[in-house]
């Protein structure tokens, strides 16, 4: 009241514009995930799909920039034991549609690979280009389709799989 009385035109009852901003922006999802094997299938006699899950969650903090983890596992339908994990973590920027969200993002990260009928089971480490869209469906659940683009490197013959993962996650408020 006395700041009133002294500085007149410098107080005022109104919240600042960036005070109704939102401070962070977080979901957490699970995906089904199908990718090209990545390798010359001829070189390593193993199977040219993987098929799998994986879970995500991502946190913007700003209106257009965020961070994300994803986690797939991908096995080979065949009995031969062969399959591809990863562990990526990077960055994202997305826009907002009303409903829709469409974003790139880059990461890097690790990668498991497990050769055919258990002769090894190596890692190395992996750099990741993704791009897709998160589509709100009802306010806590939003719908994700997702294509990443890995490259793993050091790995003998070259290994750079292309995954596709449709998810659903919980979006929190």
């Amino acid at each position: 009241m006395l700041a009133s009385a002294v500085f007149p035109g410098h107080v005022s009852g109104q919240a600042s514009s960036t005070t109704a901003s939102r401070s962070a922006d977080l979901q957490i999802g699970g995906s089904y995930t199908g990718a090209s094997a990545g390798y010359d299938s001829s070189f390593f006699y193993g199977p040219e799909r993987l098929y799998g899950y994986g879970g995500y969650a991502s946190l913007d903090f700003k209106y257009h920039y965020g961070v994300e983890v994803n986690i797939r596992q991908l096995n080979s339908s065949a009995s031969d034991h062969v399959y591809e994990r990863t562990y990526e973590f990077g960055g994202r920027y997305v826009r907002h549609y009303g409903r829709f969200a469409p974003y790139a993002r880059v990461s890097y990260g690790r990668g498991v690979f497990n050769f055919r009928n258990d002769a090894a089971n190596l890692a190395y480490n992996l750099y990741a280009f993704a791009g897709g869209v998160d589509v709100n469906v009802v306010p806590s659940i939003n719908v994700r389709g997702d294509f990443d683009y890995q490259k793993w490197m050091g790995f003998p013959a070259g290994l750079s799989p292309k995954v596709v993962s449709v998810g659903v996650a919980y979006h929190f408020h």
